[in-house]
């Protein structure tokens, strides 16, 4: 009799998840208790929902503490920076970023030598309005040259890519550039090779929101848009970075995730009210794959292209595809819906079995 050969997703998708449980009670520390946080995500109940998945999930606990973030805190954590005035009366906002190497567990029990930004994948959420003036501290103690290359509007000397931006170990830039065009953006290193760059784990959100006066016509989507406005405060905003790990650095995922860490909001789904709109912003930065894509269950979203326009690029549709560094905002609404779990997921089954999918639970 002839057995079959399995390959490293096989082997995963059979074997793997539990072989993570069995390392995650035998050989690590427990994980620290959380607490629940209304309005973020639910309290944490190991194996809870696996009735939805069809036992299609990872088994155990991540050790957020040891990690240092925590998914959950990452769907709505914004940095704004220091900000003070400049001599022309623009808004000034400063930050600091740190690359650093460090060791994070992206499922329980399965460990990766990441490169991070200020010790976690994906890096800070940097948040500004379109016209501020925005300048970036950047120290490098990772053990390769690495760079902050934002997508946006800014100079040849600013880039950063080698030759314009880039920074030893050891050493420092300063990026500044005015933040434009308003939108869901990102940042990443841009040194070579590339794809290692990217793939260990160094990229971040970049969201520029509108400035309202500027958008007369479309003043009141501007303001939803704008953080802290009361436009703003009824939105129920998430960022989600959709990624991949290559544990086994062969250039093919072994797993998948939302924010870093594998089916994070399937035991801890997202708390959402019915009575309050949604928007994400999405961004893809999975390496090794060409697209990858998120499917919302039992609802319809519109879609903001790279969240460049105040009117849907996209209206009424519940399955979105990215390439690599494309980005877009979703806004919908639970409102018509009775309370309960609402599935979200990729739409590439692989990606759905390996990490990639999560729960909405509408309060």
């Amino acid at each position: 009799m002839k057995i079959p050969r399995l390959n490293r997703r096989d082997f995963l998708k059979t074997w793997g998840w539990s072989l993570a449980s069995t390392l995650s009670v035998t050989t690590l520390r427990p994980a620290v208790a959380e607490t629940e946080r209304p309005g973020r995500t639910s309290a944490y109940h190991p194996g809870a929902h696996e009735g939805r998945t069809g036992g299609m999930v990872t088994v155990g606990e991540v050790d957020h503490v040891r990690n240092g973030f925590d998914p959950s805190d990452i769907l709505s954590s914004w940095a704004t920076g220091k900000t003070s005035r400049l001599a022309d009366g623009r808004r000034l906002r400063e930050f600091l970023i740190i690359a650093v190497d460090k060791e994070i567990e992206i499922a329980p029990g399965i460990f990766f030598p990441a490169w991070t930004y200020n010790g976690r994948v994906p890096g800070p959420t940097l948040r500004v309005t379109e016209g501020d003036r925005v300048r970036i501290r950047f120290i490098n103690y990772g053990s390769h040259p690495h760079t902050l290359h934002f997508h946006g509007i800014h100079s040849a000397r600013m880039d950063g890519v080698p030759g314009a931006g880039e920074v030893a170990p050891g050493e420092s830039f300063t990026y500044e550039f005015d933040a434009k065009p308003f939108g869901c953006h990102l940042y990443h290193c841009h040194s070579v090779p590339l794809k290692r760059h990217i793939h260990k784990g160094l990229y971040g959100a970049f969201i520029v929101d509108p400035a309202p006066e500027l958008h007369a016509e479309h003043r009141v989507a501007a303001s939803s848009r704008l953080l802290g406005s009361a436009e703003n405060m009824r939105w129920q905003e998430l960022v989600m970075v959709m990624n991949g790990f290559d544990t086994n650095f062969d250039e093919e995922n072994e797993v998948y995730a939302v924010n870093t860490v594998a089916h994070a909001y399937v035991n801890r789904p997202i708390r959402i009210q019915r009575d309050r709109p949604v928007r994400i912003y999405l961004i893809n930065v999975t390496e090794f794959d060409p697209v990858n894509s998120l499917h919302l269950h039992a609802n319809f979203f519109d879609y903001y292209d790279h969240g460049t326009t105040l009117t849907p690029t996209l209206r009424t549709v519940d399955t979105v595809m990215q390439c690599q560094a494309q980005r877009g905002i979703l806004e919908f609404s639970f409102s018509d819906h009775e309370p309960g779990l609402y599935m979200f997921h990729a739409h590439q089954s692989e990606f759905v079995e390996l990490g990639w999918m999560s729960h909405f639970e509408v309060v």
